[in-house]
């Protein structure tokens, strides 16, 4: 299928980021990061699962990114899960395939790394004109979540703390009348704890736009706490990797919490 036709077929990917956020119901992307990508035949049949789990979107990108294979990756997800969203979350502007299905066009709004707030996307700004996908305006704030992780030594920034949910307030209104559109809560990825219900609850009540929260979710107890305390959409990353039936776990609750409320 090319890729023009596919990305007719598919609902808009900001469409359903505001459905989600605005009906009440949850959403679930699994970030692959692109450094972990070794064997087709088992990525495959990982794909195959997910896809019969409905969930709602992949999120594709990395700190490092060794091999850059992000369009070989994006062409075996679109040859098995036609129907799910491929959404970019670069580290930097060489992580960008034109066969993706939207971008999240993240600023650093929690450190003060210039390139990281506008330089990188100066580089990738013309090759987004090109593409014509979708451009996701995303504030990004990295939180504290115990350890120092690969994506706070490669921005080279301090992570909010995790106990302060003030100054994150603070950063994501900051992002508000920036004009940004989505917000990232990350506690980076393997993080030992996953951003505080707290910090959740208080950007939720200020912002009113989708809510992403991500990093050191590796269970579905903490799942459903962020999700209770405000995120419209989790990441799953290093949770689903090591375990796939994180995944199952999820897309059971969120199935039954649906029903429920229909």
């Amino acid at each position: 299928m090319k890729v023009d036709q596919w990305r007719y077929r598919m609902r808009k990917v900001s469409e359903k980021l505001q459905a989600i956020h605005t009906s009440g119901n949850k959403g679930v992307a699994w970030l692959i990061d692109p450094d972990d990508f070794q064997s087709i035949r088992k990525f495959e049949s990982q794909l195959q699962e997910a896809n019969k789990l409905k969930i709602d979107f992949f999120f594709l990108g990395g700190s490092l990114i060794h091999q850059n294979r992000i369009s070989e990756i994006i062409q075996k997800i679109k040859e098995v899960c036609v129907e799910i969203p491929v959404i970019l979350f670069p580290g930097n502007a060489l992580q960008f395939s034109p066969l993706a299905d939207a971008i999240l066009f993240i600023s650093l709004i929690s450190g003060r790394n210039p390139d990281l707030l506008i330089g990188q996307h100066v580089s990738l700004a013309p090759l987004l004109e090109k593409s014509g996908m979708e451009v996701l305006p995303t504030g990004y704030m990295l939180i504290n979540g115990g350890q120092t992780t690969s994506v706070h030594y490669i921005s080279q920034t301090i992570p909010l703390p995790n106990h302060h949910p003030e100054l994150s307030v603070a950063t994501a209104l900051a992002g508000k009348f920036l004009g940004l559109q989505y917000f990232y809560l990350d506690a980076g990825s393997g993080a030992p704890f996953p951003v505080s219900t707290e910090i959740i609850k208080a950007v939720k009540r200020k912002i009113d736009a989708p809510l992403i929260v991500g990093g050191g979710l590796n269970s579905l107890d903490k799942i459903k706490s962020a999700f209770q305390a405000g995120a419209d959409l989790v990441v799953i990353g290093n949770g689903a990797e090591k375990n796939l039936n994180l995944l199952y776990e999820v897309s059971e609750f969120l199935e039954s919490t649906r029903v429920m409320a229909n």
